[in-house]
């Protein structure tokens, strides 16, 4: 019987896999869950011991093969990274469902299977907010090669997504569950029915959406240059003033006097350079050369900068570093703004990859684990913050870009800060060499999608070496420059300055989520253990 189950936990595993961005098919998805909720109802009725255990030890199983087969990519950044983010990710999961298996334990029914999506999408919300945080497999990302289904995360954002997965995987499972009981063919097909409408509705409302969205008529023009560095063998080894003098001329072959922006990628200044002398640098200059030549054009570019705080005895921010002389210094993964005017505008990148940007707990870490975090690939070094989203606007102050540095567009709510702050277009600038031209480089992409439709906003994006794209309102591709390949695409797109309802309430399906979660798992602790019930004979 023990086989049995692990056939079960590994074809969950397998579906969600099948379902994943950009190879997979999302519909696998809605029933993914149903054969992982079939072997632990099985172990939970069992007068076997340690059920616990076992429930959790096959939802590990499960959740190891979809961790496995959708981010074994992380392998060409860090193989550390890869094996940490996909056995931690996954034990996260594991535990998850095992909380569900107490409280399965526990309370009836009607209760369980609410518990079970509303304590799997509080434990997505937490994983956007902590040290560790690794959203990329909440399950609401998946859809982003399907925007035509999901026009209406404008309304819900991506846990809308989550939610309607785990709503049609609870009710299949209750239906196939009600068969095994009285083979009443009748109610199955009446069940599946109504799980094709849940289904199709929001697929249909979306499509109604679609049709009707109209984008404004107004444009910005921009030029987006993909330089295709090797970040491991020529990015950090060569001048500021050398790469500057590359772009721009890449960017020349498409800029014209029509041209508002040119966007180049996170950290192409690579060579550290003090944020508060930038101003008088020669690669600054040099990018000014294209604003003199059309006196509308602004440079967006991203640079690796640092801040010294000299003879400073106590620590001047929450992320300086000391150095060996004794003082302080701030590292940003920064974006920096260039016009005609001498004014630079500055954000700083404020959601950083475990290890390498940031040191999670490091104040707790750090003195018991010195520079392991440096020896496995690492940084001792966190990355300074800004606390609050910055926009760019332009010399004419008609275009406001949200400057999202790589990592910082897979979260939903936080760009939603961005539009708040008025933001009528998005610009992501990344590096996502690091991945090799396997399947990570492409989900970033696509989860790019994902921000149109919740706020609404076209999305120019430069990858240093791709895939660099022109995205619209309604999450469509419309220009690519493919990975690999060097040089710039130009493309006008529309602006927006209307604020949707997921830019106005954020993850409000979330916070609901963690209150109902939250309330049920006291009630579970407040009674008595339910008495046992032994599982219905299979004929």
């Amino acid at each position: 019987m023990l086989k049995n189950k692990l056939v079960l936990a590994t074809i969950t595993g397998l579906l969600l896999a099948a379902g994943w961005p950009t190879y997979g098919l999302p519909i696998f998805l809605f029933f993914a869950f149903i054969p992982l909720l079939f072997a632990e109802k099985e172990i939970r009725l069992s007068d076997k011991k340690r059920k616990g255990l076992k429930s959790f030890l096959l939802a590990y199983l499960a959740f190891l093969v979809w961790n496995s087969i959708t981010t074994w990519w992380i392998w060409y950044s860090s193989a550390f990274g890869m094996f940490f983010a996909i056995l931690v990710n996954t034990l996260l999961m594991a535990l998850v469902f095992l909380v569900f298996h107490h409280v399965a334990r526990r309370l009836p029914q009607r209760l369980h299977l609410i518990f079970l999506p509303v304590i799997w999408i509080a434990f997505e919300k937490f994983h956007l907010n902590w040290d560790f945080s690794w959203p990329w497999l909440n399950l609401g990302n998946a859809f982003s090669n399907h925007t035509a289904w999901i026009q209406w995360y404008e309304y819900t954002g991506v846990f809308g997504g989550s939610l309607w997965v785990w709503i049609i995987n609870i009710l299949l499972f209750k239906i196939i569950e009600k068969y095994r009981e009285n083979k009443d063919r009748k109610a199955l097909s009446r069940g599946i029915a109504i799980n094709v409408l849940l289904f199709a509705v929001p697929v249909i409302i979306s499509m109604i959406i679609l049709k009707t969205y109209k984008e404004s008529s107004e444009k910005v023009n921009i030029v987006v240059v993909q330089p295709n560095v090797d970040p491991y063998t020529e990015k950090f080894d060569q001048d500021n003033v050398t790469t500057t003098n590359e772009l721009v001329a890449i960017a020349a072959e498409k800029i014209g006097p029509e041209t508002d922006f040119v966007i180049a990628p996170e950290t192409t200044l690579a060579m550290l350079t003090p944020i508060d002398k930038f101003q008088f640098t020669r690669e600054k200059f040099v990018l000014q050369s294209l604003a003199r030549k059309y006196p509308d054009i602004n440079v967006l570019t991203g640079a690796d900068m640092y801040r010294l705080y000299l003879n400073s005895k106590e620590r001047p921010s929450k992320t300086a570093n000391k150095t060996r002389r004794g003082d302080w210094v701030d590292y940003y993964n920064a974006a920096v703004l260039i016009n005609r005017d001498d004014s630079l505008q500055f954000y700083i990148k404020s959601k950083l990859v475990v290890g390498v940007e940031n040191f999670p707990f490091k104040s707790v870490l750090e003195p018991l684990l010195g520079d392991i975090m440096l020896d496995l690939g690492g940084t001792v070094a966190t990355k300074g913050i800004q606390e609050e989203r910055d926009i760019l606007i332009s010399q004419n102050k008609k275009f406001k870009a949200a400057p999202i540095i790589c990592y910082e567009s897979v979260y939903g709510e936080y760009v939603t800060d961005y539009v708040k702050k008025d933001a009528n277009f998005l610009a992501i600038i990344t590096n996502d060499a690091w991945w090799n031209n396997t399947q990570g480089h492409k989900q970033h992409l696509s989860y790019a999608r994902l921000r149109a439709i919740e706020t609404r906003r076209s999305i120019a994006r430069s990858a240093n070496t791709g895939i660099s794209a022109f995205i619209d309102q309604k999450g469509n591709v419309l220009k690519t420059l493919g990975y690999e390949l060097k040089g710039s695409l130009q493309a006008s797109i529309s602006l927006n300055s209307e604020k949707t309802f997921y830019v106005k309430y954020g993850d409000y399906i979330a916070r609901l989520c963690v209150l109902l979660a939250g309330l049920i798992f006291l009630y579970a602790i407040a009674i008595k253990r339910k008495p046992k019930a032994s599982l219905p004979p299979v004929k």
